[in-house]
């Protein structure tokens, strides 16, 4: 289904830098800033001093309660991005001013082929790492809600400051609720289409794994002030 090739880990615009500078036949002098969704930037730097080498900077939102994090990522998600492509990426301590990460990439080490696109294809997924790894420690130390006579309470998560969406652990599963605003009637028209296009897909055999999606075209109120039932 068309609809379904928005969902990308990685970003197509890095991944696109990143696949020039390994394919260059010489050496390129980049020093290039990409900013992506209004608030996520990278800073992509390469040398011909320093020809196999790419220095890779990012900025990202990151996960909270509606608390401001301090500057600068857990240690247990630098932990889990050392794991991308050990072999290919260092973490530069401390990281360019003015960003919470920064990498250096050894391009030398990539193999040709398609294990090459694989590879930069997981580079370029960085800050998806960054935010699932948080969501996942997230709901490790979060307890199950209080229970009583049935009901659970839902957990709001700050993103993007205008954009919070809320999870709700139970001991079984876990409910991720996205609330969407949009300002035109075209917009709301097209999300119909689109949500109930991702409901079908995912109720198809060949989604069989996927988990659950469904859409309702009326707004939530007062998500923190209420309750959900089993």
């Amino acid at each position: 289904m068309p609809g379904m090739a928005c969902f990308e880990r990685a970003s197509p615009a890095l991944k696109e830098i990143l696949l020039k500078l390994y394919h260059a036949e010489k050496p390129m002098e980049l020093d290039h800033h990409l900013l992506e969704f209004g608030s996520v930037e990278y800073h992509i730097q390469s040398s011909a001093s320093q020809p196999f080498f790419v220095y890779l900077s990012m900025s990202t939102p990151l996960l909270s309660h509606g608390v401001q994090l301090p500057h600068g990522l857990p240690w247990s998600t630098t932990d889990t991005v050392k794991e991308t492509c050990s072999e290919v990426v260092e973490i530069i301590e401390p990281a360019r001013e003015g960003y919470q990460l920064t990498l250096r990439l050894d391009l030398s080490k990539i193999p040709r082929g398609k294990e090459a696109m694989k590879m930069i294809t997981e580079i370029s997924a960085v800050q998806a790492v960054i935010l699932s790894s948080q969501l996942k420690e997230m709901l490790r130390n979060i307890n199950c809600q209080d229970i009583s006579q049935g009901m659970y309470r839902p957990i709001k998560l700050v993103y993007h400051p205008r954009e919070p969406f809320f999870v709700i652990k139970q001991p079984s599963k876990i409910i991720a609720i996205f609330p969407m605003r949009f300002k035109e009637n075209t917009d709301v028209i097209i999300a119909t289409a689109f949500f109930q296009e991702l409901m079908d897909v995912g109720s198809s055999d060949a989604w069989a794994k996927a988990p659950p999606c469904t859409w309702s075209p009326f707004h939530l109120l007062s998500y923190e002030e209420s309750s959900l039932k089993i």
